[in-house]
């Protein structure tokens, strides 16, 4: 296990800003709780762009969670997001920590998290700001409608 070392860390999670102290140590805990199910972590840039590229092959629509470990409103839809992940193989949902890539995150202008982003064909076709598990479960139906798909 990594040296654990305390730091104080601004955040904006879910549109508040606040002051909160945080632990470094290891990310393994972090993976298993937010990447479960058939929710794939994207650990690169490269493993985003082959992860895009197979869903568009496949014909998938691709809804990507821009989280971090830090983030009390990630943990708690994270359950969500692996369910709808295993109750619709037509979806491709991916895992991007914030903090693990900082440069690729703010090139899709993350402002809070969780922010879900819906993509087919490779782009973007909708977008949902926050832990609102409803309108999550909303947008999620819409697109699904939209493709002809079952609802949740």
């Amino acid at each position: 296990m990594c040296s654990q070392v305390l730091f104080v860390k601004k955040i904006l999670c879910c549109s508040w800003c606040f002051q909160q102290e945080t632990k470094d140590d290891d990310s393994d805990h972090y993976h298993i709780d937010f990447a479960s199910g058939n929710v794939h972590l994207i650990t690169t840039k490269e493993s985003w762009d082959e992860k895009l590229s197979e869903a568009i092959k496949d014909g998938k629509i691709v809804i990507a969670n821009f989280s971090a470990t830090w983030c009390g409103p990630c943990r708690v839809i994270a359950p969500f997001f692996s369910e709808i992940s295993e109750k619709h193989p037509s979806l491709m949902l991916l895992l991007v920590d914030v903090d693990e890539l900082t440069e690729f995150s703010t090139s899709w202008d993350i402002k809070a998290t969780p922010t879900f982003f819906f993509l087919k064909d490779g782009k973007q076709v909708d977008k949902l700001v926050g832990a609102n598990k409803p309108e999550l479960q909303k947008k999620i139906t819409a697109i699904l409608d939209s493709a002809g798909q079952s609802q949740i």
